[in-house]
């Protein structure tokens, strides 16, 4: 069986974490800073043996999680269809994770990790590249805007993936460049929410007019005339 380069790099990925975490284990302290508020303080920790590890494995669960999704896929919603798009948006978030353990790792040894800006902006990668892929999808139980209509249309799934990849791409730049510059979390939240949420409404509308054409015109009672 052939193994894609996404495949190479996702499993480098996982390897290079557990082995970051198994060099520099001796010179962690015993608690490792694992969580950090919106300002970028440090306000939880995680003792050895787990604290170096708690990364490393979550990549390996999630990798692990992502190279099965296309065997467990239902007949008619195949992950296999768009096979290449879902192997890069696996290495997109394995690597996102790699960044968030390096982090870590980093915050152990003692060096200044500027985390407030750094993982706002690096979600805004992973927002630009998932937008850039989203037009991509085809019909899947697994990724993508999955409402009750775009489920239940294929030109419903299409025309709003469309539209939610623009708007990714639009909210993972306002999310870098409020990471770069400080901006907070307000931001982040705001351009999230819009680009999330506005897919799903407009995929009702949508659905409903697209009905309503393959209905016809009604009378005054709301009966539809047959020509």
């Amino acid at each position: 069986m052939r193994i894609s380069r996404a495949h190479v790099l996702s499993l480098g990925f996982v390897i290079a974490a557990f082995a970051m975490a198994i060099v520099f284990y001796g010179r962690l302290p015993e608690s490792i800073p694992t969580h950090w508020n919106a300002e970028g303080v440090v306000d939880g920790h995680t003792p050895k043996p787990w604290g170096p590890f708690v990364l490393p494995l979550v990549m390996a669960a999630v990798y692990l999680v992502l190279v099965a999704v296309p065997r467990i896929s239902p007949k008619g919603f195949s992950v296999a269809r768009f096979q290449g798009v879902f192997e890069g948006i696996q290495a997109t978030l394995v690597a996102f994770l790699f960044l968030l353990n390096a982090l870590v790792l980093l915050a152990g040894l003692g060096v200044p990790v500027p985390v407030a800006r750094v993982v706002p902006a690096a979600t805004g990668l992973v927002l630009v590249v998932l937008g850039n892929y989203m037009g991509k999808f085809t019909k899947n139980f697994f990724c993508g805007i999955r409402t009750p209509w775009t489920l239940a249309s294929d030109e419903v799934w299409l025309r709003t993936h469309r539209l939610g990849g623009r708007l990714f791409v639009l909210a993972g730049v306002i999310v870098l460049v409020s990471g770069l510059l400080g901006g907070g979390p307000v931001p982040v939240l705001v351009a999230v929410t819009v680009a999330a949420m506005t897919p799903v409404v407009y995929s009702y509308f949508l659905y409903r007019r697209l009905e309503g054409f393959k209905r016809g015109p009604t009378d005054g009672a709301g009966t539809h005339r047959s020509s």
